[in-house]
């Protein structure tokens, strides 16, 4: 207890570490000290063997540690006092998770977790408490500290994080993080030396643990996700899964106001160029999208569904 009011009137739950008191003030997140959850829901366009056929039940967590323009959950990731919130206590997390675990693979996502990280000791123990044991999977944007993934290790089965950027240059001005290179390589090895790069799946091919690594590809930008692959490929293994998206879009009320490049989707040329790199540098484990992926994964999260019957491809 000591150590979380600690945090609280200096926060510290992420490598940004505002030390600001979250009871008093907002850091650079914007997120109030107590949980804040735009929504939990099924959702049927994770990768494989982490949806399947009934989908996972993830939880939105409201605000981001991050700032990227061109991101498709605005609503809920922005700083400003109007994000969506839905559930603002524990108990009405779970009771809603509760909810839908029967209609699901019996897997439970923890969505843009970074700046609440020290919910998720009590949030599993309290799913776990209702007799419930899902699969946990940490779905992040990469910007994680080693301390706190160590906090984790035991209620998470499943790392699902981003690696963004192999460009610090890129990732502050596209994600207003700077240090994100460094940061999001030291989470990855944390994550992979935790979990291995195996993948293991029970007899319906459902993920009980392992690690995915998700890169999206930005318009413009092929050559810097080929850096990337670089990067996974000699400093973790070739036997990691990785899900390349092909599904960036520009927001529409970002149209115009995004660096030039953003300002469309990609190009087939741009994404067949990292899908070849894939394949070169020797990956065998993984999925790939088509570029019609672009006009699905559109959230809404004014809808108590949010995504509908999306489907990954």
């Amino acid at each position: 207890m000591a150590q979380k009011e600690s945090a609280m009137a200096h926060c510290s739950n992420c490598p940004r570490v505002c030390g600001v008191d979250r009871a008093a003030q907002a850091g650079f997140c914007g997120a109030p000290w107590n949980v804040s959850v735009a929504a939990v829901c099924l959702h049927r366009g994770e990768e494989p063997p982490l949806s399947g056929e009934k989908g996972i039940v993830n939880i939105f967590f409201s605000h981001c540690n991050m700032r990227c323009v061109y991101c498709q959950n605005r609503v809920v990731s922005r700083s400003e006092p109007q994000v969506v919130q839905r559930y603002g206590t524990l108990e009405e997390v779970v009771d809603r998770v509760e909810q839908l675990l029967p209609q699901s693979e019996n897997m439970v996502g923890l969505v843009s977790p970074s700046h609440y990280v020290y919910v998720v000791p009590e949030l599993v123990e309290r799913i776990r408490q209702r007799g419930l044991s899902p699969t946990v999977v940490y779905n992040t944007g990469g910007y994680d500290s080693v301390e706190a993934l160590r906090m984790v290790a035991p209620y998470v089965d499943v790392y699902l994080p981003d690696y963004k950027y192999i460009s610090p240059e890129l990732a502050r001005r596209y994600s207003a993080t700077p240090d994100y290179v460094e940061v999001a390589q030291r989470a990855l090895e944390e994550m992979v030396y935790q979990k291995g790069t195996s993948l293991p799946t029970d007899d319906r091919g459902m993920a009980y643990r392992g690690v995915i690594v998700r890169h999206l590809v930005l318009p413009g930008q092929a050559a810097h996700s080929v850096g990337c692959l670089q990067w996974i490929a000699d400093n973790l293994s070739t036997r990691v899964h990785v899900s390349l998206m092909a599904q960036y879009y520009p927001p529409e009320e970002l149209v115009g106001t995004l660096p030039d490049e953003l300002n469309r989707t990609l190009l087939p040329s741009e994404y067949g160029q990292v899908t070849t790199a894939f394949e070169e540098l020797g990956f065998t484990r993984g999925w790939v999208q088509e570029l019609e992926a672009s006009a699905s994964y559109r959230p809404d999260f004014a809808s108590s569904s949010v995504f509908e019957e999306q489907q990954r491809n």
